[in-house]
């Protein structure tokens, strides 16, 4: 396997009238551009992939991300969270818990909100 895990940022660009809001608007690519620079920072390229996706269809929980093969979706993300968010979920495989979309549609333990 090439990379051990993959962290999937939305930088879907919406209409600005557009009732979900868009990732894109809440600098998801800076969010990008900071975790792939923290990823290649602590050599782990060949390790961990930080990828741009398309609408992740979260849009109203945005910027959003989902980490793989864990499957956990984080939303409301900002610059401010990359440190912790790549201590927990890249550095240790582990939740960012207070950044988990808390709602079973994406986190599968978490209560609908």
């Amino acid at each position: 396997m090439r990379y051990e895990r993959h962290l999937f940022i939305c930088t879907n660009r919406r209409d600005p009238d557009a009732t979900r809001g868009c990732c894109a608007s809440k600098g998801s690519a800076e969010l990008r551009a900071r975790l792939k620079e923290m990823v290649k920072e602590a050599g782990l390229k060949s390790v961990v992939r930080v990828n741009a996706s398309g609408c992740l269809d979260a849009c109203e929980f945005g910027p959003v991300a989902v980490s793989y093969p864990a499957g956990r979706w984080y939303g409301e993300l900002s610059r401010e969270d990359c440190e912790d968010l790549f201590r927990s979920e890249i550095e240790r495989g582990e939740a960012l818990e207070r950044r988990l979309i808390q709602h079973s549609k994406f986190n599968g333990d978490s209560p609908d909100g």
